[in-house]
């Protein structure tokens, strides 16, 4: 059977608590005796192991004494994420560094989005870093993969979604945008930006004002920042 590995203590917490099987959990003497959850899990069974066979096993020692082997990840369907009343999807557009990827996941779950979706193409996918860096959220929300970002959000554009590009100072302030209704932020890497074949989906272009020295933000805290403010705007 086909099995992805998930390491950290959150990350294998959430996925004994998400919709795929974990099959196999490791974790270390000290983890056993500080996490209670791992005491009372009774399948499947916890097998103790050294710290050094958890480092082997994960291909890091950042696994906090907790090493899983779970089912596949399953990606959901990206057009069905974009329908309903009001979705609010984060969109990115080649994002690479898995840790950024896991950390705009993290805040989506967080702001109550509708999924996140990445290109097929110069995008991370959902790996045991990404797991570790949402601190599990990837297992509670749905991530979508599309061949061509661009005409994805050409294809779901409409009056009742639109399209908002998170740039630097030449978009509009969030606090002046509408963000409102049903909404897919496209969020492009760093020093990069969007590219202008997405860019030109976007209908609206929103940027987060700053008052210090820094030229921008990293590419999750701005996803954070603009996905909670969509949301404060809808439960205003």
């Amino acid at each position: 059977m086909t099995r992805e590995l998930v390491y950290g203590r959150r990350s294998a917490r959430e996925a004994l608590r998400g919709p795929r099987e974990v099959l196999e959990l490791w974790a270390s003497e000290r983890a056993v005796r500080s996490e209670e959850w791992l005491r009372d899990i009774e399948r499947p069974r916890v097998q103790t192991k050294l710290e050094r066979d958890l480092s082997e096993a994960a291909g890091t020692r950042d696994h906090q004494g907790v090493v899983a082997w779970c089912e596949p990840f399953r990606y959901a369907d990206a057009f069905e994420l974009a329908t309903g009343p009001a979705p609010l999807l984060a969109c990115l557009d080649q994002v690479s560094d898995p840790r950024n990827l896991g950390a705009v996941i993290r805040s989506a779950e967080g702001a109550g989005a509708s999924g996140v979706v990445v290109p097929a193409h110069g995008s991370a996918r959902v790996t045991a870093a990404v797991c570790r860096s949402s601190a599990g959220a990837v297992e509670h929300l749905p991530v979508a993969v599309v061949p061509n970002l661009a005409r994805y959000l050409a294809e779901i554009k409409s009056g009742n979604l639109w399209i908002a590009g998170a740039v630097g100072e030449s978009g509009t302030p969030m606090w002046k945008a509408d963000l409102s209704g049903g909404l897919a932020f496209v969020f492009g890497a760093e020093g990069k930006g969007l590219r202008p074949l997405v860019r030109r989906t976007c209908d609206l272009e929103v940027s987060i004002p700053q008052v210090g020295s820094v030229e921008s933000l990293n590419v999750s805290v701005a996803a954070a920042v603009l996905l909670y403010e969509a949301r404060r705007q809808r439960d205003g």
